[in-house]
């Protein structure tokens, strides 16, 4: 597997399977916030996310933002309304935040995944990191100027990929 190849695709984070998480013997989740878990264009987590979040803690798994976005106050209340930790300025691709997420829960490679919606952001940093990835449909279409140039080289890489739940 490439550095810009997911561990698998899935439409959006409120379809990613928990259990199949569990079952595989996750106990860490890092996820992206900007079109991730929040819609670019707005400022909370749609419901469906929040739900996802609140079953996958039911089931013991711990989860955490790990964003690239500059504006630590956003990252946070996001976290805090998500009930979790966030971490802002991750400076994706670079593997130095979830490296520092292993170390801060005390987990091990094996046993975490990082969740975004960027190729070249999200899922080389968990790929250099060495964790499993998985890459979600953004949640918006609304994205800064520069992840726009990003999404049309994505497409092509990408080429035919099926996202999991998908219609």
């Amino acid at each position: 597997m490439g550095i810009f190849s997911a561990s698998a695709y899935v439409a959006s984070v409120d379809r990613i399977d928990v259990d199949a998480l569990v079952d595989g013997g996750v106990k860490l989740v890092l996820l992206d916030r900007d079109n991730t878990c929040v819609p670019r264009d707005a400022k909370v987590a749609p419901k469906d996310v929040c739900s996802w979040f609140e079953y996958a803690q039911s089931k013991g798994l711990t989860l955490c933002l790990v964003s690239n976005n500059i504006h630590l106050d956003q990252v946070q209340r996001s976290a805090r309304e998500l009930g979790i930790d966030g971490v802002g300025c991750a400076l994706k691709p670079l593997p130095t935040a979830v490296f520092a997420a292993l170390r801060r829960f005390g987990v091990k490679k094996h046993e975490t995944v990082l969740i975004g919606d960027q190729l070249f952001t999200d899922i080389a940093a968990g790929n250099l990191a060495g964790v499993k990835t998985i890459l979600v449909r953004p949640q918006s279409e609304v994205d800064l100027w520069y992840t726009k140039l990003l999404r049309h080289v994505e497409r092509i890489v990408l080429g035919h990929v099926k996202f999991e739940g998908e219609e």
